[in-house]
């Protein structure tokens, strides 16, 4: 499998884009460095509530690229960001062969270390994208409650001819107005008061210096079949381009008995444009848990 940073010096590029992001956000946070099955995972903690809240965030993303959410999340909860192993960010590199198991192992792993600082009892686990597959592979008994964001692993990711068109070019040929044509599909084509800039330089930075990945496919049904009776919630973007919510409210429904919440306004990148109401739907989700 090919290496996630094209050299190390790329790997020290998008490093030390994630730090300087980190030390200059001004919400009070800690960091930490948890060594996992998958290697060093980079724990990024903010908000002091008694209740805490696991982040796990979607593929190329990581906690220097989530502050909005996880700021949003800070305001109700003590919210633990992990960046996922094998994905652009602070932790290990290395990607696993086989995803579903090593990343249901890691995420145990992750949830074991937050919990006994959870004085409100076990973590609400919440995942976007990739983290939200990742979440899903996570046992159901040990968390008070799931909300899955634009979540992958339940259906396969839908390629438009748009997404392939502007994913081929900001690859091949990366640059500000490639990543910002892309930052803008994904983001539904909706603009107002999100702010595109710091994704799209982002964006930039990771298709200039790593080889990225595409959506995991659907979980095995056993995985997802587990959830079901526990406490679920799903937001998908109205204008969610890979995961549109007919796409995911079927599996939804059938593998983890939820129905899937439309949010107006907003396509893959919910998390960054609605973050005030996914953090309102989290506390939701504690309650009902």
């Amino acid at each position: 499998m090919p290496g996630l940073y094209r050299s190390p010096a790329d790997e020290r590029t998008v490093r030390t884009w994630c730090r300087d992001r980190l030390q200059t956000w001004p919400t009070p946070h800690e960091v930490e460095t948890l060594v996992t099955s998958l290697g060093e995972t980079h724990l990024t903690s903010a908000g002091t509530g008694p209740a805490t809240c696991l982040y796990l965030p979607g593929t190329n993303f990581n906690a220097a690229t989530s502050t909005a959410v996880l700021e949003a999340l800070g305001q109700s909860f003590r919210v633990v960001c992990a960046d996922l192993p094998g994905q652009p960010g602070l932790s290990a590199a290395g990607r696993p062969a086989d995803e579903t198991a090593a990343y249901a192992r890691w995420v145990g792993e992750v949830l074991a270390h937050v919990s006994p600082s959870a004085p409100a009892g076990p973590p609400l686990l919440v995942g976007h994208s990739r983290g939200a597959a990742v979440a899903l592979s996570a046992d159901p008994g040990v968390v008070q409650g799931l909300l899955l964001l634009s979540p992958a692993g339940l259906a396969r990711v839908r390629l438009t001819p748009a997404v392939l068109t502007r994913s081929v070019a900001w690859l091949v040929r990366p640059n500000a107005r490639r990543s910002r044509r892309l930052v803008e599909l994904m983001a539904g084509g909706v603009g107002g008061a999100y702010g595109l800039e710091p994704v799209t330089e982002w964006m930039t930075t990771i298709a200039r210096c790593t080889r990225t990945t595409g959506a995991p496919g659907p979980l095995p049904t056993d995985v997802l079949d587990r959830w079901r009776g526990r406490a679920v919630h799903v937001l998908v973007g109205a204008r969610d381009v890979f995961f549109p919510p007919a796409r995911i409210a079927g599996p939804a429904r059938a593998h983890l008995g939820a129905t899937v919440e439309a949010v107006d306004a907003a396509g893959h990148l919910l998390v960054d444009q609605r973050p005030d109401l996914v953090a309102d739907h989290a506390r939701r989700l504690l309650a009902r848990g």
